[in-house]
């Protein structure tokens, strides 16, 4: 048998693959539910500094006092997933290291983070956290107190210790090792927000090349120096909603002007080292899929089914002899936790998608929530394992 590392290597260069690969991504409180209905646990033992598991809610929090502690077997292990992201992320923000609570309940917290921006996350669940402020909402700001600190290679934004011991375990397995990140988009969002983001589209475009533009090197200094430090990966994500669901959030034309030569300056970047790239894009993305083939992207992520004109099949139709697929799957077909749903869905998808040629990693159009049980998720990949195989 092909070990996930070439299967998957093999899918995404558009060379022969004897199968179907798969992997997923159950948030944080998923796991925590299903290790109450029999998922596997394990025990760890932690230092100071590192981060243990908290049953209740699925939260990592960090060691105060070394010792052994329980947590869930990784769910790329537990289930055999053929892709494993290597964390943690390396830093973005502008001043580095800087996170300050400004308020706290019960059930969310509101977070500063080194742009600026305060956010409320919940504390026990997952979700895209609510914009509460933002500092960076002028060019000016942006120039006299954040650009400076993302200027040159700082290479304590990166852990590499923790990072060697996640390529290290993944490695062992023969996986498909990524890594990953957020970019332009995303960043820009969670450092000037969405109102001041959208206006300097239209207003100030010179603003947002001069982001990007300090963005894109600060990446390439940082990813190049991971590589050099933590090891060469099979491949890299990049975390980018560029849709809602009724559509993208701002037109194909302003996107191709303003985002897309750092997408493609950046995946060239990537495929200077033979690494190819996926882009995870939530939303409608219909409208760009012309823009991310142009940018020369090798996949794409996670096609969710809930969005306008988000139609895998169309989209394999269209597009499959330059682009892989890696998800679509409506993931309320697990939460439905009916068997006959998720064998009719699950053998559809995957049946419709290889009749139409498509390079496919099986997973779900988004993530999987507490709402799907530990049993029928695993019933779904018993499905799959059905159909697998070209």
């Amino acid at each position: 048998m092909t070990t996930s590392y070439k299967l998957v290597d093999n899918l995404i260069r558009g060379e022969k693959a004897e199968r179907v690969a798969v992997m997923d991504s159950p948030w944080s409180e998923t796991i925590a539910a299903w290790v109450e209905q029999g998922y596997p646990t394990r025990t760890a033992y932690k230092e100071a500094g590192e981060e243990r598991w908290i049953a209740e809610d699925g939260r990592w929090i960090d060691v105060e006092v070394e010792g052994e502690y329980e947590e869930p077997v990784p769910a790329w292990e537990h289930f055999d997933y053929d892709l494993v992201g290597i964390l943690p992320w390396f830093d973005v923000m502008p001043l580095r290291d800087y996170d300050e609570l400004i308020e706290e309940t019960e059930t969310w917290e509101v977070r500063r983070n080194g742009a600026g921006a305060s956010l409320k996350w919940w504390k026990h669940k997952s979700g895209t956290p609510e914009h509460v402020a933002f500092d960076m909402i002028t060019r000016e700001i942006w120039e006299r107190d954040y650009r400076r600190h993302l200027l040159e290679l700082d290479p304590e934004r990166v852990d590499v210790k923790e990072a060697r011991k996640n390529m290290e375990r993944a490695a062992e397995a023969q996986k498909w090792i990524h890594f990953g990140h957020m970019f332009v988009w995303e960043i820009m969002r969670q450092s000037m927000g969405d109102v001041t983001l959208y206006e300097s589209l239209l207003l100030d475009p010179d603003w947002i090349h001069d982001y990007s533009r300090v963005y894109t090197e600060f990446f390439k200094k940082h990813f190049a120096y991971m590589i050099e430090q933590v090891g060469m990966p099979h491949g890299i994500w990049l975390y980018e909603d560029l849709g809602y669901r009724n559509g993208l959030f701002a037109s194909p034309k302003v996107l191709a002007e303003l985002i897309f030569p750092y997408y493609r300056e950046l995946v060239d970047f990537f495929h200077g080292y033979d690494l190819p790239v996926v882009l995870h894009t939530c939303g409608s993305v219909a409208q760009a899929l012309p823009l991310i083939v142009e940018a020369g992207f090798d996949a794409l992520n996670p096609m969710e089914r809930k969005a306008k004109d988000n139609e895998p099949f169309v989209f394999a139709e269209q597009y499959g002899d330059q682009l892989a697929f890696i998800g679509g799957l409506d993931a309320r077909v697990f939460e439905s936790n009916d068997r006959t749903i998720i064998r009719r869905e699950v053998t559809d998808y995957i049946e419709g998608m290889k009749a139409r040629g498509a390079r496919l990693v099986f997973a779900s159009d988004h993530s999987i929530s507490p709402n799907t049980r530990y049993d029928s998720y695993r019933y779904a990949l018993d499905v799959y394992r059905e159909h697998m195989l070209y």
